[in-house]
């Protein structure tokens, strides 16, 4: 990192006021306990004042009306904002910054204002003041890499095939279908008994995470823990469930807690092995684990402050969610789908992925294609065999969400084939600290400048 106080100091406001910036203006509150009431701003766990761009009495009132992201736009609150938060020169002053912060931490927030960038022009679409940002402009901003197609035919032969094996006979789409949804009916989750069983998951996969994963981190993440989290059941939510990283508790000696919630939807259909899944991903060794980590390595002076506002629609979110849809496989200690130890772990485990298949899906088919969301669910229904309650949520609130379907939707795809591509090339020893910041804060397309020894050691995040 520089070592000049004031440069640090300046980048650290530039980072603050742009991401704030942008969250404020799309509803976010980063200091909401909720998630319904967070966006793009993730965390903030570094201790350091909230900016103007937050604390400012126009913010408030942008916030509660719910920015740029509602069907009716407060545009009074909205100028009252910008006329206070120049958020446009934050982030041409953070991506200055960029190039004297060293090789990897440069392109790391370099490819963040890329993607503040496009957010920024979003607004202005949402205000009729600005021309329609292009589809390809905010999938490779947020995942580096153009736009396309979700292909299910694979996963999907490979769950009829699982499903054969336990008796769920489907010689047809329309009876692979139904196969489906009988397993699924089988093993469904009892919802007054999520909490009970999201503490024998996380229990597992934590053991897991010690025996396969802890052992190539530094010694000081070690014993930082892994997933101190509360499981909080919400009604009438758009989203499957939200993990809210808050960090901001402290030890007695003023070390961080590193303490989360999971809000998940009361309505969620899910079986116990899309369960367990789900746990991995949000809970240990993925989200929570990573956001701890991090939080820890920043705490030890390895990180930037940038680590601390960790913020959706970029790649660096694009990354964390390959972590995530990969974790379950890090707690095993092993790359393939197929070499889990149980039939059901390994149906479970394709049904999820070829949801986060089906995000990419209704992301493409919605803005590429311009389908109506009727035939776009009809698709993530049949094709990509997601539930009637997921099918539904992808195609209409998230899929044609202005923002999150465009940029985030494709993430989680994105995310997952290149983590899973990363972990067969690269022994654990290599890629394991790339993934969960040991070797500095990097984002899907950063992680290789680490990986292939492309990143210079001035500017890598870390203290030498």
């Amino acid at each position: 990192m520089p070592t000049d106080p004031q440069a640090n100091a300046a980048l650290a406001t530039a980072t603050a006021t742009a991401i704030l910036g942008i969250d404020t203006l799309w509803g976010g509150d980063v200091c909401n306990p909720s998630g319904t009431g967070r966006f793009i701003a993730d965390s903030w766990f570094s201790d350091e004042p909230l900016p103007e761009a937050y604390a400012h009495p126009a913010a408030a009132k942008l916030r509660q009306s719910g920015g740029v992201a509602g069907r009716r736009i407060d545009v009074a609150a909205v100028d009252a904002y910008l006329k206070a938060v120049d958020i446009p020169a934050a982030i041409g002053e953070l991506n200055g910054a960029a190039g004297n912060a060293g090789q990897l931490r440069g392109a790391y927030l370099q490819g963040l204002c890329e993607c503040l960038g496009v957010m920024w022009d979003l607004v202005q679409e949402r205000l009729g003041r600005g021309a329609a940002v292009p589809y390809e402009r905010c999938v490779t901003a947020s995942t580096g890499a153009a736009p396309t197609p979700s292909d299910p035919i694979a996963k999907r032969e490979r769950i009829a095939e699982l499903l054969a094996r336990q008796g769920y006979k489907s010689a047809t789409r329309a009876k692979l279908l139904a196969a489906v949804d009988a397993w699924r009916r089988e093993r469904m989750v009892p919802k007054k008994s999520i909490a009970m069983l999201a503490d024998a998951c996380i229990a597992q996969f934590d053991a897991g995470a010690a025996k396969h994963i802890v052992p190539y981190l530094p010694r000081a993440l070690r014993d930082v823990p892994r997933a101190n989290i509360r499981f909080l059941a919400i009604e009438n939510a758009w989203f499957s469930g939200s993990m809210n990283y808050i960090g901001r508790a402290r030890n007695r000696d003023g070390s961080p807690r590193y303490e989360a919630t999971y809000e998940i939807n009361a309505a969620l259909e899910i079986s116990v092995p899309e369960f367990m899944q789900l746990v991995s991903h949000e809970v240990v060794p993925g989200h929570v684990t990573n956001f701890a980590w991090i939080q820890a390595l920043y705490a030890r002076r390895k990180l930037g402050f940038e680590s601390t506002v960790l913020t959706m629609n970029t790649r660096g979110a694009a990354l964390s969610e390959g972590i995530a849809n990969n974790a379950i496989l890090m707690a095993f200690g092993v790359t393939e789908i197929d070499a889990l130890p149980d039939v059901d772990l390994q149906l479970g485990t394709l049904l999820a992925l070829l949801q986060d298949d089906a995000k990419n899906q209704s992301s493409f088919l919605t803005w590429e294609k311009h389908w109506a969301q009727d035939k776009v669910r009809g698709v993530l229904r049949n094709e990509f065999l997601c539930s009637d309650e997921r099918a539904d949520k992808l195609s209409g609130a998230w899929g044609r969400h202005q923002l999150l379907g465009r940029m985030y939707l494709p993430a989680y795809r994105a995310g997952t084939v290149k983590v899973a591509a990363l972990r067969r090339q690269h022994a654990p020893e290599k890629i394991i600290p790339a993934l969960y910041g040991a070797r500095g804060l990097v984002d899907l397309v950063t992680i290789d400048q680490v990986l292939d020894g492309r990143a210079s050691r001035r500017g890598s995040g870390r203290k030498h």
